[in-house]
């Protein structure tokens, strides 16, 4: 990735049939393809929507991502999906460690590594999520909490590879609620220079993402901050208006 050129990663969540992806994708192909956008797009539908996506997007300047997937290739894991699985439905990205599976599912950074390291093995470029809650913020810990995340989830195996890492406060996601721009730049610091120093400078041109509460009216001070590569938009991406606005804020 080439740090010059912003990715904005949609990350739909648990929403979304057939019907909502036809009216939103339709939408946002005829968009983009009138007016190319300037940086990296990437839409994460639910499983049972990317192989529809990938048909939808081709030739369109859309990626396609997938929001999670198991460490192993295949086994007896029930429900589970692999980042081979993803690959041959034509995903090209996936998210590993977001919040919501870090405090659902009680994932833990070596986890979350394990999982990047899938994603590589299989092709896929990982979006490797970290972020503080609010308790940690509140006690002055957000960029010692956020550092030893990104220290023990990225593994090795990203270097000189596609890959990003997604800051996200917990505290913001879904609430409405964003951190002031100087938070913002304090810790998308402190993620390159835990990058650097466990990666090396060949991390160097790997976005870091802001994710939490990103809107058409907030994007484009965001994007301006240093060291912020992009977006991962939740809500804001299941209407293919704000969507748009976010991705020509970049």
């Amino acid at each position: 990735m080439k740090q010059s050129v912003k990715l904005i990663a949609g990350n739909w969540k648990m929403n979304g049939l057939a019907a909502d992806l036809d009216a939103v994708i339709g939408e946002l192909t005829l968009a983009l393809q009138a007016e190319p956008p300037s940086c990296r797009v990437a839409v994460c539908p639910p499983s049972t929507l990317i192989s529809r996506l990938a048909g939808a997007v081709r030739g369109c300047p859309i990626e396609v991502g997938g929001q999670d997937c198991r460490a192993e290739a295949h086994g007896a894991y029930t429900g589970g999906v692999s980042a081979e699985m993803l690959k041959d439905a034509g995903a090209g990205l996936v998210i590993v460690g977001h919040s919501e599976r870090r405090q659902e599912f009680g994932e833990t950074d070596l986890l979350v590594s394990a999982k990047a390291e899938a994603a590589i093995r299989a092709g896929l470029a990982p979006i490797v999520c970290v972020g503080e809650t609010v308790e940690q913020r509140e006690a002055g810990r957000a960029v010692e909490v956020v550092r030893d995340q990104v220290m023990n989830s990225l593994p090795k195996a990203v270097v000189g590879r596609d890959f990003a890492v997604a800051y996200e406060p917990v505290w913001a996601i879904g609430t409405g609620l964003t951190p002031t721009l100087a938070q913002i730049e304090e810790v998308h610091r402190a993620v390159r220079a835990a990058m650097i120093e466990r990666l090396g400078l060949a991390s160097a041109p790997a976005p870091i993402l802001y994710g939490g509460s990103v809107k058409p009216d907030n994007a484009r001070a965001i994007l301006a901050v240093p060291e912020v590569g992009g977006a991962l938009v939740g809500g804001a991406s299941l209407k293919a208006a704000d969507f748009l606005g976010i991705i020509r804020a970049a």
